[in-house]
């Protein structure tokens, strides 16, 4: 790359970018500014990710889930976020379709990075989405989900799996499409977390 630290976006990355994302030129740019601005050296670490995540979240904690979806998005393991990768996250967890946001999301829960999921991962990466959750708003969770045992019990039976049994990608993404409610309980509500995004 050996351009990341001048103020200007490389023409190779804008185009991919863009190809690849629903955000325009401008948008890009002008995100790459502040990033920079945030970020000089062009990278931004695990600890920088955690603290621009908890800004959407000032009431509660969101710093292990925040750790999970920097390791899902740390695609060469390298512990650092290149603008293209930040660029990448923001689209697949606000913007990205259906299937990208789902291949995203088996990611996210496969935490071991194996290629499958346990039960103890899909627990795992729910006690952290409890996390961010208020205590106001936990009271208003159905009985059936209102931790994180019995959420991670729920999703777990949707997908017809015995306690010691795996999940593949295939079956993640299909169990989900084909089940809305699955979709529901394996995310943090995705609309706070856009009224927060417009706000801030």
């Amino acid at each position: 790359m050996g351009n990341s630290k001048s103020g200007a976006l490389s023409k190779e990355i804008l185009e991919e970018l863009q190809l690849n994302t629903k955000f325009s030129e401008e948008e890009l740019c002008s995100w790459y500014q502040s990033f920079l601005k945030d970020c000089p050296t062009g990278r931004i670490t695990q600890q920088q990710f955690q603290s621009i995540y908890a800004k959407f979240f000032p009431d509660t904690d969101p710093k292990a889930y925040a750790q999970h979806v920097f390791r899902s998005f740390d695609s060469n393991l390298d512990g650092t976020l290149d603008f293209k990768e930040y660029v990448i996250a923001l689209h697949m967890t606000t913007a990205g379709k259906t299937n990208q946001k789902l291949e995203w999301a088996f990611s996210l829960y496969d935490v071991d990075g194996n290629g499958t999921i346990s039960k103890n991962e899909v627990l795992e990466i729910v006690m952290a989405i409890f996390k961010m959750i208020t205590p106001e708003d936990v009271k208003l969770l159905p009985d059936d989900e209102n931790t994180p045992e019995k959420r991670a019990e729920k999703i777990w039976k949707y997908f017809g799996k015995n306690d010691d049994d795996k999940l593949t990608e295939k079956e993640f993404i299909e169990g989900t499409l084909a089940n809305k409610e699955i979709l529901r309980l394996i995310q943090f509500e995705p609309q706070k977390v856009k009224e927060k995004m417009k706000n801030a």
